[in-house]
């Protein structure tokens, strides 16, 4: 009998040691190619501090505050010590935990014909409890914790990685803006111009009056456009505040010129990404988590051996009491073995899988979504660095023509609607110029942060 209950007990050793199955980073559900599909294979690697590629000092000061002073970060810090602190906790029972209790009453006795009697009565008793983790079921429940504390400090990084790169967009969105009512401004002044040419024009007999609205017409427009990009400038300021952590007051920052783009990078290989981009990282350290607490809950059929101590002494006499002579101990140890629980631990065995499983699915998903991000950065970059070459010469174009068709309009060569075109063809292609630059900017950043660079 006792050589049948020990081999029951190694048994059970060996199974609760041979429960947890090995994860690898790569377990992402599809086939993970050599090369990027878009690489262009630039030389120049990721650089160590991508905020420092454009050369900007304005900006990496904003970044430096943001960093120090955003609301939004300093709540995920927060959670990161919050997640240390359960880490802890759920580690705490595979220590003895003793208990001190110290009471005091007084306690009064009738006696019949003698009255009663009154005396104080001092209590001091010690508890202790503790059970032996023999098959690592608190251990594994503690490693989920750290295991999710640890992701919770990735979603830290990641999350200052997220506020660099607003910040960054947000300044280039800005300087774009403050760029596009510079253009306006100076179309309306032109435009006002084309406005006196054609009023002198009208006075002198030689337009009709449609032509002069016309002209009044589009110059309005012009004035509306630019009422329209300083809205756009205000709201993307105080957006930027909010970011900066200060009050969304919508003061001026100093935000006028667009840096030139930095030379191409080398996208690694998707294989990298992996273990280098923080949402990724994150995913497979709660999927981690959430095996070994599927293993724990596994083990919770097993057996537990539980060490008990109870002691401490009762006097009238305080004097006695704190007497360590007088303090008495009584141990115990019993081992419990779960028959039936009304399904409460094969639920948790059940809910714990299927946490597993979800953490999975999130995490395969994760990846493929960090590969597409990629990809879709490096294949945008492309493609907007032609469409910029496009516009630089459809702006070139249209400044000969409007210098074209401001000679032509004076000869009587051309009429009224066809000077405003050009100058409307003008406005629109420096516009459409500058919007493109700093699209080009933002993929830049975009693809900074999908590759999990360093800001």
């Amino acid at each position: 009998m006792i050589r049948t209950f020990i081999w029951i007990i190694l048994f059970l050793i060996l199974a609760g040691c041979n429960m947890l199955s090995q994860r690898h980073v790569q377990e992402v559900g599809a086939e993970i190619p050599d090369q990027w599909v878009e690489d262009k294979a630039f030389s120049q690697p990721i650089p160590t501090k991508w905020v420092e590629t454009f050369g900007d000092p304005q900006l990496s000061s904003l970044i430096d505050s943001a960093l120090a002073d955003n609301y939004e970060l300093k709540a995920v810090a927060a959670r990161v010590d919050a997640a240390i602190a359960q880490a802890r906790i759920d580690g705490s029972g595979r220590w003895p935990q003793l208990f001190f209790t110290a009471d005091h009453q007084q306690v009064q006795i009738r006696e019949a014909g003698f009255g009663s009697s009154r005396f104080d009565v001092f209590e001091v008793l010690f508890g202790l409890s503790w059970e032996v983790d023999v098959w690592g079921r608190i251990r594994d429940f503690q490693q989920a914790a750290v295991l999710e504390a640890d992701a919770t400090a990735v979603d830290y990084y990641g999350a200052k990685l997220s506020l660099a790169a607003r910040v960054a967009q947000s300044y280039f969105e800005l300087v774009e803006a403050n760029l596009q009512a510079e253009v306006v401004e100076q179309s309306i002044k032109d435009r006002t111009i084309i406005v006196s040419l054609v009023r002198g024009r009208f006075q002198r007999g030689l337009e009709r009056g449609l032509d002069l609205r016309l002209a009044l017409t589009d110059l309005a427009n012009a004035e509306a456009q630019l009422k329209e990009t300083r809205n756009r400038i205000q709201i993307i300021t105080r957006r930027l505040e909010i970011l900066l952590g200060r009050y969304p007051a919508g003061n001026e920052i100093n935000a006028s010129v667009l840096p030139q783009l930095p030379v191409g990078i080398s996208a690694g290989l998707p294989s990298e990404l992996l273990e280098r981009r923080p949402d990724v990282v994150a995913a497979f350290g709660r999927l981690r988590a959430a095996d070994f607490r599927t293993v724990s809950s596994k083990k919770l059929r097993l057996p537990r051996i539980t060490l008990t101590a109870a002691g401490g002494t009762r006097s009238s006499d305080l004097t006695e009491l704190i007497d360590p002579k007088a303090v008495a101990w009584n141990v115990f140890s019993g081992l419990m073995q779960p028959l039936f629980t009304g399904g409460r631990i094969q639920g948790e065995i059940f809910r714990n899988q299927a946490r597993a499983e979800e953490a999975l699915n999130f995490y395969k998903n994760t990846a493929l979504n960090a590969f597409r991000e990629v990809e879709q950065a490096l294949a945008a970059e492309e493609w907007l660095r032609q469409q910029e070459a496009s516009l630089k010469k459809a702006v070139e174009q249209t400044e000969s023509s409007r210098k074209l068709a401001v000679y032509s309009y004076r000869n009587n060569l051309i009429g009224i609607l066809t000077l405003l075109d050009s100058y409307r063809s003008t406005l629109n292609a420096q516009s459409a110029h500058l919007s493109v630059i700093r699209q080009l900017l933002s993929n830049r950043i975009n693809l900074y942060l999908a590759l999990g660079g360093n800001a």
